[in-house]
């Protein structure tokens, strides 16, 4: 019998490669301390501020909006940093999504499972999103932070997918993320947390191992 209920995934820097190593990549490139550039574009990331980025995931404004304040903050910080320069980068490698874990997420939900995606994301991105992978045959339920007004490291958008899902107790739960601190805010509500770093397969083949 399995030991958990649902399986709850992130979306960016799990099905497909992280923006977050794209970003510090450009960040080095340019010659700034990659962390310095990352909070630059995406803000502190392990928490909720009123950083463009995260109002931006909050549904607050909208891109161009984001993208404007981004700019100027960084420009007053001695950087040039452009959010638009993270999707030309992921469009020019090509990255495309990681069909191994497409694979995994839809044997997961056939095996009855209950599944969402659980993301910070953007009101513009959601078409283009969920029309990159099979999104009824690996998820149940889309709990987008744009949507709901909350993001992660927030755990009310835990609390909310949960209930969505109908899983009463959060250790039935797994969760599947590619920013540490996401993970362990999943895990302060006692979901089981997996974090997916670049070199995804131990993460896979655990993931694998706790949904048999």
């Amino acid at each position: 019998m399995a030991i958990f209920d649902a399986v709850m995934w992130d979306f960016g820097g799990v099905f497909s490669p992280s923006p977050f190593t794209t970003i510090e990549t450009i960040g080095r490139e340019k010659g700034h301390d990659p962390q310095r550039f990352f909070h630059a574009i995406f803000g502190p990331y392990d928490g909720d501020t009123d950083h463009p980025w995260h109002r931006l995931e909050r549904g607050e404004i909208d891109f161009m909006a984001a993208r404007e304040s981004i700019m100027e903050l960084a420009k007053a910080d001695g950087m040039a940093a452009d959010p638009l320069e993270l999707f030309t980068r992921m469009g020019q490698e090509g990255g495309g999504m990681r069909e191994d874990v497409v694979a995994l997420a839809r044997q997961i939900k056939a095996r009855g499972f209950q599944t969402a995606i659980v993301t910070n994301n953007a009101k513009e991105f959601r078409e283009s999103w969920t029309k990159s992978v099979p999104i009824g045959d690996i998820c149940h339920e889309i709990i987008d932070s744009s949507e709901i007004g909350i993001r992660k490291p927030d755990l009310r958008i835990f609390k909310i997918a949960l209930k969505r899902l109908g899983v009463a107790d959060p250790g039935r739960a797994l969760f599947v993320d590619d920013f540490a601190a996401n993970v362990e805010a999943a895990e302060a509500l006692g979901i089981r947390g997996v974090l997916m770093e670049d070199d995804y397969r131990a993460a896979l083949a655990k993931i694998e191992r706790l949904t048999r």
